[in-house]
């Protein structure tokens, strides 16, 4: 079941409304925080300081499918919306025909977002007026850079997290010949918090915390046993070696949530063999409040580490794996942050290098009230356009990818021309009770297979 839906106060001034369609509990996170910072009007830290300002109408849909959010993953992120309903994507091409909307941001990996550029182009043919779109990435971009980029071409604003990322990205448009001008830079809606203030008490005397550690595991790097079990040898060993610290392993979802990438290997069956001590925890919940307590946070290339170096938490990216672009920890060259487990065991701490974290869009500095100031102003002039926007232009059309965008409609139920095709799921009422258990059931099997029957036949083929 879907939170309850929490209304947002009435205003005198009309607040912007908002669509957000995600695909996972991340891209919610990133969606809906990010229409709060982009919408029209005063930054989002001077709202926050002034009752009386409108907040953003903000309208939820989560895009059926193996990786919908739960409850609990949903109401982590913690951002009131009007309403929020799951849906496939023709269903929300529906929505899009029939009620109205200034923004519309689409908080999915990359085909998702082109099959909706070319839905959505088709819905709003001969309108009037049309929304805003706008799209970009939940993180860090270290792989698939063309293929994600060309796929989300064709939206208002793309954004790009850091100037790093605007300056690859225009590159990658303007090498292929496509308009680069929906490049938008901003930085990671998430960022935030109090700055690390220095090490706490090891100790813990006088009723002061330990010097916590903490490990940001991600779902899906590594991605064998193996190597996944390296890494939790490690830490555990960590905490053996300094019984005065917390050690903590931060996971994205418990047992039978799903996320982004689904876990064949996960680190809470896997840490039960191995005893661990007093002082080794596995947490959950929101990012930022885990690194309120983190005096040291370490992982393989999370967008935790992100967060971590804005409030200036120390941060390692792990070395022990290797420097692989499959890993993304390739990202982090020239960070200062790469070290391994053998150097922080003797003490090591890291010091980031300021030049390259003001290249990542970290904001470090203090000027993360700004950050999202262009992408405002450039929706407000959008929206203020006389006679509305032109109609939807992705760089992939039938002409230019004959052979690739038609299977990427295709998944999501849409014909070339981006009209729904034969026999496309598009209830008109919510699932009824039957239909829910089955769906239910139907993502269980799925998630067994990953991880349980997946790794059986991927061990017997190795015999």
């Amino acid at each position: 079941m879907l939170p309850s839906v929490v209304v947002v106060p009435s205003s005198t001034t009309k607040p912007p409304r908002i669509a957000v369609l995600a695909d996972s509990d991340t891209r919610w996170k990133w969606g809906a925080l990010t229409a709060n910072r982009i919408a029209p009007g005063p930054s989002m830290e001077a709202a926050s300081r002034e009752d009386t300002q409108p907040r953003p109408a903000l309208s939820g849909f989560l895009l059926r499918g193996r990786a919908t959010p739960t409850a609990r993953q949903l109401e982590e992120v913690g951002v009131r919306a009007e309403s929020l309903r799951e849906v496939t994507a023709v269903e929300f091409l529906r929505a899009m025909a029939e009620e109205s909307y200034d923004i519309v941001v689409l908080a999915l990996v990359g085909g998702g977002v082109q099959a909706m550029l070319h839905g959505l182009g088709r819905v709003w043919e001969g309108r009037e007026k049309r929304p805003v779109v706008v799209t970009g990435y939940v993180g860090v971009v270290y792989e698939k850079l063309a293929d994600g980029l060309l796929l989300r071409h064709g939206a208002d604003l793309v954004l790009a997290n850091s100037r790093q990322d605007a300056e690859r990205f225009r590159a990658v448009y303007e090498g292929v010949g496509a308009d680069a001008s929906a490049v938008t830079e901003v930085a990671l809606p998430f960022l935030g918090g109090d700055a690390y203030t220095g090490e706490h008490d090891p100790s813990a005397k006088q009723g002061r915390r330990p010097y916590t550690v903490v490990f940001a595991a991600q779902p899906s790097v590594p991605d064998n046993r193996r190597d996944r079990t390296y890494l939790l040898e490690r830490l555990v060993r960590h905490a053996r070696l300094h019984p005065e610290r917390e050690v903590l392993l931060k996971l994205r979802s418990k047992p039978g949530e799903h996320t982004t990438h689904i876990e064949e290997l996960p680190y809470q069956k896997l840490v039960q063999r191995l005893g661990p001590p007093s002082n080794f925890r596995m947490v959950y919940g929101n990012m930022g409040e885990v690194l309120d307590r983190t005096d040291l946070l370490v992982t393989i290339s999370s967008t935790a580490a992100l967060e971590s170096l804005h409030r200036r938490v120390p941060t390692v990216v792990l070395t022990d794996l290797g420097v692989r672009e499959v890993l993304g920890n390739h990202h982090f060259i020239g960070s200062g942050c790469l070290a391994s487990w053998d150097q922080l065991d003797d003490g090591h701490r890291p010091v980031p290098d300021e030049e390259w974290v003001g290249a990542q869009g970290v904001v470090a500095d203090g000027s993360y009230a700004h950050a999202f100031d262009t992408a405002r102003e450039r929706i407000t002039k959008l929206l203020d356009r006389p006679g509305g926007l032109p109609p939807l232009a992705p760089y992939y059309t039938p002409a230019t990818a004959p052979g690739y965008l038609p299977g990427i409609l295709a998944r999501h139920h849409l014909g070339p021309d981006g009209t729904p095709l034969p026999g496309a799921p598009a209830a008109d009422r919510e699932p009824g009770p039957v239909r829910q258990i089955v769906r239910r059931a139907a993502r269980g099997a799925y998630r067994h297979g990953v991880q349980r029957v997946a790794p059986v036949i991927r061990r017997m083929g190795e015999l």
